[in-house]
């Protein structure tokens, strides 16, 4: 047998990187595939009277998987025997196709084990990949079955959802970059990118607006809680009227849960303010609601308020959208004015401002797009138009983003800089004896400016207690070369009434250190001097480091006495 050569091994890899991930878009599309039908299977098994054969529950599990993707779905099995059209896509349903799109681009371009291919072709292979099965879906679930599926309704929301999830994975291989704008892009915007603080910016700006609409969903959803805790009877009932055995009440329960996401915008945009529509002939906003509800028997929907004007409760969903203008400008500070950061490193009021309103902008284009997102048709005449309209619904919040979280973020802005300024107050202060510490070592310093004083002058002082003139006797002589060393155990002896002191001169410092400054020569006093003056002989004893260090044990003095 012959080994190939590592070059013609990495050309053959490199080469078949691009067939590797078109099989990688393929098993995205298989997994979602996979699993929904795995889940209509077992339900259908469980079924004691299933409608359909096995055909049947395969077709609806292809219809259900291009709903996921925004198909449009016709429904042929209904009471008055017409076709009825189903657009409503479940928002939790279609989070998995996003969420596999996107993992297969990024481990794609992030595999480490095999060569990758350029990003364009990474890219084109995973998304053909993944369309190539949805093809395959497409034509099998056009025949028979109780849903079938319109292609021409597939082709703008899978481009949507497929194409978007695949830039979304080369983003986050990429790092999430903030890039360069293309060369057609006027220069004040390139001018802008190249400044440091624009990327951080936009990051601030992309946080907030996300963090707003999840506020709005957060919001919306405990709406929906609420109002499903306040007419849980009702909720039971229409469960109860679905279906009356477990395999249906196990699927009835999985598309309400499927389509919770959708009640959480709904009553979002309730709380927004334009409301949401259900059916043709009726809206259900905070003020009012009016017309005449096709109400279809549904646990999610017995959470709808009543008919009639608003009252105090209906107009409390205005938190909602208040909650959100605070959330955008609360994540706005967090980078405009650091809790532990300088006044001078906080942005401006124009930088704030400008962040914060282009958080309010993506929030109402987020808004927007779940709100087109959630609704559609659930049948014909007065069931074509379900949910709520989604450009109110975007204008209603970036409204209510921008009269809240400008200001609530200039004024957030305001506080945090006056705390700040507290607290570099408050740090200012002192203890007394810090500060009688400090004053001393200023002391010391000018007494060092003038001068160094080997040791404390305390001065003469009269019978009035009155400090007198210091003596003519320097503080300190300046030498140019060394004395000789004294001799061994030799000292100055010092007699009076008051006692004698010994005490060994030290010698100055050596020839290397000439411009030192050594203590001057001790004066002894005269006999009874000491007492009657104020005269304390130790006064004159030196302090300075370099006697310290011949005091230790082992070391020797000056003279080289231990």
């Amino acid at each position: 047998m012959t080994e190939r050569s590592p070059s013609s091994s990495a050309e053959s890899n490199r080469s078949t990187a691009p067939l590797f991930a078109l099989l990688r878009g393929a098993i995205a599309a298989g997994l979602g595939l996979g699993s929904l039908t795995v889940l209509v299977l077992a339900l259908w098994i469980c079924s004691p009277d299933p409608d359909s054969s096995p055909g049947g529950a395969l077709h609806t599990a292809a219809g259900l998987w291009l709903l996921a993707h925004g198909a449009e779905l016709i429904r042929t099995d209904t009471l008055s025997g017409v076709p009825a059209p189903v657009g409503l896509v479940p928002l939790l349903l279609a989070v998995v196709p996003v969420w596999l799109v996107h993992r297969a681009v990024r481990d794609a371009l992030a595999d480490e084990e095999r060569p990758v291919s350029s990003t364009a072709v990474t890219f084109l292979m995973v998304v053909g990949g993944y369309l190539l099965v949805g093809a395959a879906v497409v034509v099998y679930a056009r025949g028979g079955g109780a849903l079938s599926v319109r292609p021409m309704s597939l082709l703008l929301p899978s481009a949507v959802v497929v194409t978007g999830a695949a830039a979304a994975g080369v983003w986050t291989a990429a790092g999430r970059p903030v890039g360069p704008p293309p060369s057609w892009a006027p220069v004040r915007l390139h001018e802008a990118l190249a400044r440091d603080r624009f990327g951080e910016r936009v990051r601030t700006a992309c946080r907030s607006a996300a963090a707003g609409t999840a506020a709005l969903l957060g919001g919306g959803a405990l709406l929906v809680a609420v109002a499903l805790i306040r007419h849980a009877e009702s909720a039971q009932q229409s469960f109860a009227r679905l279906s009356d055995d477990g395999a249906g009440q196990v699927s009835v329960l999985l598309l309400a849960l499927v389509l919770v996401p959708n009640a959480a915008v709904w009553a979002a945009a309730y709380g927004l303010g334009p409301g949401f529509a259900l059916g043709t002939a009726s809206t259900v906003t905070p003020l009012a609601f009016s017309g005449s509800p096709a109400l279809p028997a549904f646990p999610l929907l017995a959470a709808v308020p009543a008919e009639g004007p608003g009252t105090a409760p209906n107009w409390a969903a205005g938190a909602v959208p208040v909650a959100a203008g605070v959330t955008i400008a609360w994540f706005t500070v967090r980078r405009a004015a650091p809790a532990h950061a300088a006044r001078e490193e906080a942005w401006s009021l124009r930088e704030t401002a400008l962040t914060a309103a282009l958080g309010a902008v993506g929030c109402g284009v987020g808004a927007a797009a779940l709100a087109a997102a959630s609704g559609g048709p659930l049948g014909t005449r007065t069931l074509a138009e379900f949910g709520p309209v989604w450009w109110m619904t975007g204008a209603a919040a970036l409204a209510w983003a921008m009269l809240v979280g400008v200001p609530g973020a200039l004024l957030l802005r305001t506080w945090r800089l006056r705390e700040h300024d507290e607290g570099e107050d408050g740090a200012g202060e002192q203890p007394a004896w810090e500060q009688r510490e400090r004053q001393d070592q200023q002391d010391q310093q000018e007494v060092d400016g003038e001068g160094r004083r080997w040791w404390p002058w305390r001065g003469r002082r009269g019978d009035d207690g009155a400090a007198g003139a210091e003596p003519s006797v320097p503080d300190a002589v300046s030498v140019a070369a060394p004395a000789p060393a004294p001799k061994p155990n030799a000292g100055v002896g010092a007699g009076g009434a008051g006692g004698a002191a010994a005490v060994s001169a030290p010698a100055p410092a050596p020839a290397s250190a000439a411009s030192a400054r050594v203590p001057g020569p001790a004066v002894a006093p005269g006999p009874g001097e000491d007492e009657a003056d104020g005269f304390e002989p130790y006064d004159f004893l030196p302090t300075d480091p370099w006697h310290e260090r011949t005091a230790r044990p082992g070391e020797g003095g000056p003279s080289g006495n231990p």
